[in-house]
């Protein structure tokens, strides 16, 4: 693949919790920013690729393990185990070949796009990924928290007492959401990064075929990944701007404005103060969103408009 990608992938969030901090709230900065991981989108593309039968290795995984008193316990796999298990390994520490490992690894979905540091067996091998996330800052200034109570239908069996003995009502929970969010991810896509891989003999490199891939999960897994929490998240925006190999971009989210307006919300894009003058080496520009719901306004020129879920043109 001879050339290079930026751009930026829009989530939404309505009562929803796209990604949550360990107090079960919606990740923020110091400052109060709302923010999602590279991980926290990363992951449902991972789960998605797994789901449609594709080696992945950074994920987790379980497995039954008896322990030393005959007990079966469910554990996850540790990363050397999960290797085994993805590429009907039967011992890593048997392996003396580390061209092999790499090959392996390189056959893995999520490392061929992202990376990976492995550590295992006496090896110590890092692979930079060709595909780098920036953190997903929402730009919807209103967002707030909002905190539902959640009766169970089981009461709690540690608070039997001597004196009052079983315990008489179920539980209480708590499901915490974002009323709404809107988050958008600078990424670049830069197959350079594996150059010296394809000298080793060990990987291909990174081929358009892999950056379709990975454009098209990247475009539907949030929207996908339907879990309790996540269920009210969805892929809302992207924008994918294919450059020479040797053009070199900012962080693109920070030329964009999210706003609501009557009717659908409104997303301002300035380009031409980033891109101005550099046409010549702009292959192509994509913006895939849904027109139903969202406006799009952008200052350049030659822009291809596409609706994020029927794939047609705008």
């Amino acid at each position: 693949m001879d050339k290079r990608v930026y751009g930026f992938l829009g989530v939404s969030s309505i009562m929803a919790n796209w990604n949550a901090d360990f107090t079960g709230y919606p990740k923020t900065t110091t400052s109060g920013e709302t923010y999602g991981s590279d991980k926290a989108f990363k992951y449902p593309m991972k789960k998605m690729w797994e789901n449609h039968g594709e080696k992945v290795l950074y994920i987790k995984s379980m497995k039954l393990s008896p322990d030393k008193k005959g007990e079966v316990n469910l554990v996850p796999r540790s990363l050397k185990e999960r290797y085994e298990y993805l590429f009907n390994v039967n011992d890593l520490k048997e392996c003396k070949d580390t061209s092999e490992v790499l090959r392996n690894l390189f056959h893995a979905v999520d490392v061929k796009n992202f990376g990976a540091t492995f550590a295992e067996a006496g090896m110590n091998i890092s692979i930079p990924g060709t595909v780098q996330f920036g953190q997903g800052f929402n730009k919807y200034s209103d967002t707030e928290p909002q905190e539902q109570q959640i009766l169970s239908p089981f009461r709690d069996a540690t608070k039997t007492t001597a004196e009052d003995g079983e315990a008489k009502n179920s539980t209480l929970g708590t499901k915490i959401v974002s009323d709404e969010a809107h988050y958008f991810y600078p990424f670049v896509v830069n197959p350079d990064a594996y150059n010296e891989f394809v000298k080793l003999e060990v990987t291909e490199g990174y081929t358009d075929e892999d950056y379709l891939k990975f454009k098209e999960t990247s475009l539907v897994s949030a929207t996908a990944f339907a879990t309790n929490s996540k269920e009210g998240c969805d892929n809302e925006f992207g924008l994918f701007i294919e450059t020479d190999s040797h053009l070199y971009l900012p962080n693109l989210t920070e030329y964009i404005r999210f706003e609501k307006g009557d009717k659908k919300n409104i997303i301002t894009i300035n380009l031409k103060d980033v891109l101005g003058g550099l046409e010549s080496q702009i292959q192509t520009i994509e913006i895939y969103y849904n027109p139903v719901t969202t406006s799009v306004n952008c200052d350049f020129e030659g822009v291809k408009y596409l609706h994020i879920v029927t794939r047609k043109e705008v």
